[in-house]
């Protein structure tokens, strides 16, 4: 006798749609293909800032956006509003990526991480000074933090190109300098790139901070609920005149690392509702009142079965691979190459920013690993060769958004601006090309 599953007895257009769900949801969660999405908005916006609808282009992320409430308001330019606060959520799940290798991860163990932390420092260090030996003007000099970033959609996108025959611990091991990069990047964000400070709004950045603590403290557990508090941090800290996506990396490092605490534990909660509602007459007679309260205990226990930072990065990720990202390549990458001067410093700008990346990384982070593991401070994880600190270092040296981001910071003449971006797509995309040919050979010659 041929018994039917459940899904076969569905309507057919049902069916179709789980299919392309549960596709789209496996495609979504491919590292390689958010680099993708990345790459395409980037060069989406070089086609169209250089072709003849170019004044399309700028007039449209000129355009003013104005938020407020009754007699409070902020206008701003639609390009402030991807680059100061959508940029925010970008930086919270940064914030709570260091919140958990802090925890449980890479970073939890001094000896693990001890290694990744000295070639972070190389792959900061070496870039920063090629970048000086060339501009040496105070003016130009600014850019030196904009080639030391590490790109991590795109460094872990192309690694993950390279498919499964690259150990584990390369992985591991690169995904642990880029974050220690972006602690490094965030540090010299909030102290290099910071105008005069008003301290009056690092009372309103205390006051939100306090307000998220005391949400935590009373066991709130819904993160919407933290948008308010959240937002008061982003206020206080454009009212302090630091950069205000620096609210996010603050407000991801205090997410809890542990569940908030219950009575019973989730899953025993979970066993329990359901034998009561397997039991219950509730559910046949669909009984909204009956069924109120333990449908939210489910709610409430399926929330708690994972920590708040590991739960709100993985709602977040996606936003931000998919939606946030691609939205500030799109809003920045569109740099015009008729207008680029690159007459007189504006060339050594160019050529210092991709120099750095594409030498001054890989010589920095290989360099720093083999000083470390020669003087015997650390050595190599098991799997992890020389030829795989090689494919790290390379893969480094994609530096698009966190260096896109720094140079908006650095510079605030435009010639120098377009220079040191198009110094970030030429370096990063030949980082991109180099990592992938010798992670090429180094599979085969795993």
């Amino acid at each position: 006798m041929n018994h039917r599953s459940a899904f076969d007895d569905l309507p057919r257009a049902q069916q179709l749609a789980e299919q392309a769900l549960n596709t789209l949801q496996r495609f979504l969660h491919v590292e390689a293909v958010s680099g993708v999405v990345l790459l395409v908005a980037a060069t989406a916006a070089l086609i169209w800032a250089n072709s003849p609808f170019a004044h399309v282009y700028h007039a449209f992320w000129n355009l003013p956006l104005t938020i407020g409430f009754g007699e409070y308001f902020l206008s701003r330019s639609l390009h402030f509003w991807v680059n100061d606060a959508l940029m925010t959520v970008f930086f919270l799940v940064v914030g709570m990526e260091i919140r958990r290798e802090i925890h449980e991860g890479a970073l939890s163990k001094l000896d693990q991480a001890i290694l990744p932390l000295i070639a972070a420092a190389g792959g900061v260090i070496v870039p920063a000074l090629i970048y000086l030996s060339l501009n040496s003007d105070p003016t130009r000099g600014q850019g030196w933090a904009v080639p030391t970033a590490t790109d991590i959609a795109f460094a872990v996108g192309v690694l993950a190109l390279l498919g499964r025959s690259i150990p584990v611990n390369v992985r591991v091991f690169l995904l642990a300098l880029a974050i220690i990069d972006d602690i490094i990047a965030v540090l010299v964000i909030a102290i290099f790139y910071t105008a005069s400070l008003q301290f009056s709004g690092f009372a309103v950045v205390l006051i939100g901070v306090l307000a998220v603590f005391g949400f935590q403290r009373i066991g709130i557990g819904s993160a919407p609920l933290y948008v308010l508090p959240g937002s008061l941090v982003w206020i206080g800290f454009m009212m302090a005149g630091v950069h205000p996506t620096l609210a996010g990396v603050v407000l991801g490092l205090i997410t809890p690392a542990r569940p908030t605490p219950m009575r019973e534990q989730p899953l025993e909660v979970v066993s329990r509702v359901l034998k009561q509602l397997q039991s219950s007459d509730a559910v046949k007679a669909r009984d909204s009142h009956q069924l109120e309260q333990p449908l939210r205990e489910l709610r409430v226990a399926h929330r708690e079965i994972l920590p708040p930072v590991s739960r709100v990065q993985m709602a977040m990720h996606p936003w931000v691979a998919y939606c946030v990202m691609p939205i500030f390549a799109l809003a920045n990458a569109g740099v015009s190459l008729t207008g680029i001067d690159l007459s007189g410093g504006g060339s050594l700008v160019m050529l210092g920013t991709a120099l750095a990346l594409i030498a001054g990384k890989p010589l920095g982070v290989v360099g720093a690993t083999w000083v470390a593991v020669r003087l015997g401070w650390c050595r190599l994880a098991p799997g992890v060769s020389w030829g795989g600190v090689c494919l790290v270092g390379l893969l480094a040296g994609i530096g698009f958004t966190m260096s896109i981001f720094i140079a908006i910071l650095a510079f605030s003449d435009e010639g120098l601006l377009k220079a040191a971006k198009l110094g970030v797509l030429l370096g990063s995309l030949v980082a991109a090309t180099l990592g992938l040919g010798w992670g090429v050979i180094f599979v085969r010659r795993q």
